[in-house]
């Protein structure tokens, strides 16, 4: 029996640039961890029982459950990068929600949400224990680099990059975040002709659904 998955959450913090796509906060987590060494990631982690006991004392959210996740995407994004959300906890705006398949050997229940940064041009600086490595940069750039070889990101984040990188602002991010239906994002693996793939549903705003399973990093 495959055991209930962590919950957990993360911040898709983005910054409006005068001209081209928006930069988005991205971490590298460290080489000694556990899950995801050395990959592109949003910051966030798991959601603390200090996070449950603070969405106790919080208004504007009705479910406990998801305030307790968008303090915990705060106060990751803070610990790990020292960067600051502008927005309130009940600004937050739910972007995706991702649940690995019951063979992971780590699974985690993880919310996504946008956030606008300040426009103060606070440069992030890691943490050295979490992440190793922080920095703004558009979705496409962090995409390139992942492809290029200077980069690895897992199966979820690449895809979300890759569904943030359609986006020219964060107000359009925010309204196909609006639009569409809240869902969660569970892969499968679904065997073709030239082997076997993993996949996401069609329907769910991300522009690339499958991936041959050779080529993906799952964790």
């Amino acid at each position: 029996m495959a055991a209930s998955p962590s919950p957990a959450a993360s911040l898709i913090l983005m910054r409006d640039r005068r001209s081209g796509p928006p930069d988005i906060l991205i971490v590298r987590r460290g080489a000694a961890l556990v899950f995801a060494a050395g990959a592109y990631v949003f910051p966030g982690g798991r959601v603390d029982p200090a996070d449950f006991a603070a969405a106790e004392r919080q208004v504007g959210v009705a479910d406990s459950a998801e305030r307790a996740a968008r303090i915990a995407a705060v106060r990751e994004t803070q610990e790990e990068t020292g960067i600051a959300a502008a927005a309130e906890v009940a600004d937050l705006v739910p972007f995706a929600r991702w649940m690995p398949p019951a063979d992971a050997p780590r699974r985690f229940d993880t919310r996504f949400y946008l956030a606008r940064a300040r426009d103060d041009g606070a440069a992030p600086l890691a943490d050295g224990i979490e992440s190793d490595a922080a920095f703004w940069a558009s979705a496409q750039a962090v995409l390139d680099d992942c492809a290029a070889g200077r980069g690895r990101a897992i199966f979820p984040t690449r895809r979300l990059l890759e569904r943030l990188a359609q986006f020219g602002s964060f107000a359009a991010a925010r309204e196909q975040a609006m639009r569409l239906p809240d869902r969660i994002i569970a892969p499968w693996v679904e065997q073709r002709p030239d082997g076997a793939w993993l996949c996401i549903p069609p329907d769910a705003g991300y522009p690339v659904t499958a991936e041959p399973i050779g080529e993906t990093a799952r964790y």
